[in-house]
C-alpha cells in the first residue's frame, strides 16, 4: 500500500474525535474498531483498525484544508508517529483498499499506562488517567459536544457520509472491568440510541455509529474502571 497521508480540513474541531493519536479525526468518514488490553502493571496492547471512506479523500483535498490535522495511514506514518510517544512501540501494521475504503489494523504496545494517555491525547484534555476509591479509572472523551458555530449543512454532509460505519472501543484488565458513558463534562449518561454496549464483565464495550456520535449534542465518552 502506498505510503500516503489523508489530510482532513475545512472540518471543525468538534468532528476532531477518536483516531489515536491526537485524538484525530474520526469525523464522519472514519468506522473505528479500539481494543485496550490492560496488564496488572500498567503496561498492554492497543489494537486498531480504522476504515477511511475514499469520499473523505475527496473531502480532504479541498483548498484551504493544509493546517489541519493528518491521520497515520501508512507504517511510515505509525512509525513516526509512535517514535514521539516515550513507552509506545508499533508492533504490527497492515493496509489493504477496497471498492469503498482505506482499511488499516495496527497493534501497539505500551509499557505504562503514561504513554497509553499520551497516545490518545498528548494535551491531557480529552484521556486522562486517575485512580479513586481504589480503582484505577480512564476516561475518554471522543466529542466535545455541538457548537453553535457548527455549520448545519456540513453536519447533515457528515452525517450522510458516515452512513453505515460504526465506532467500537472495548477495554479489559486483569479481573473485570466496568464502563461508564458520559457526556463531555464526564457526566454519566444512558447509552445513546441504536448503541450496544457491555457494562461489566472481563471485557466492557461500547459500539454506535458513528453519525450518532456526531449528533451527540452534549458531548460523548467512556469511563473504564479497574481494580
Amino acid at each position: 500500500m502506498k505510503n500516503r497521508k489523508i489530510i482532513f480540513k475545512k472540518l471543525p474541531p468538534e468532528f476532531l474525535l477518536l483516531v489515536p493519536v491526537f485524538i484525530l479525526t474520526l469525523s464522519s468518514c472514519i468506522g473505528v474498531s479500539a481494543d485496550i488490553q490492560m496488564r496488572a502493571d500498567g503496561s498492554g496492547r492497543v489494537t486498531l483498525e480504522y476504515r477511511i471512506s475514499r469520499m473523505a479523500e475527496n473531502i480532504g483535498r479541498l483548498d484551504g484544508n493544509e493546517n489541519w490535522p493528518i491521520v497515520p495511514v501508512g507504517r511510515a506514518d505509525w512509525e513516526r508517529t509512535v517514535a514521539r510517544i516515550d513507552g509506545m512501540r508499533l508492533v504490527s501494521f497492515s493496509g489493504s483498499e477496497t471498492a469503498r475504503d482505506i482499511v488499516n489494523k495496527v497493534t501497539l504496545d505500551f509499557s505504562n499506562t503514561d504513554a497509553l494517555v499520551n497516545f490518545f491525547d498528548p494535551s491531557g484534555k480529552r484521556a486522562v488517567i486517575s485512580r479513586e476509591n481504589g480503582l484505577n479509572i480512564l476516561h475518554i472523551t471522543f466529542n466535545e459536544g455541538a457548537s453553535s458555530q457548527t455549520d448545519p449543512n456540513l453536519l447533515e454532509l457528515m452525517k450522510q457520509v458516515s452512513e453505515g460505519y460504526r465506532f467500537s472501543v472495548s477495554f479489559s484488565a486483569q479481573g473485570n472491568s466496568t464502563m461508564n458513558v458520559t457526556d463531555a463534562a464526564g457526566r454519566e449518561i444512558s447509552p445513546p440510541r441504536g448503541a450496544e454496549a457491555v457494562l461489566s464483565g472481563r471485557k466492557v464495550s461500547l459500539s454506535i455509529e458513528t453519525s450518532e456520535i456526531i449528533s451527540s449534542a452534549y458531548g460523548l465518552g467512556v469511563s473504564f474502571s479497574w481494580d
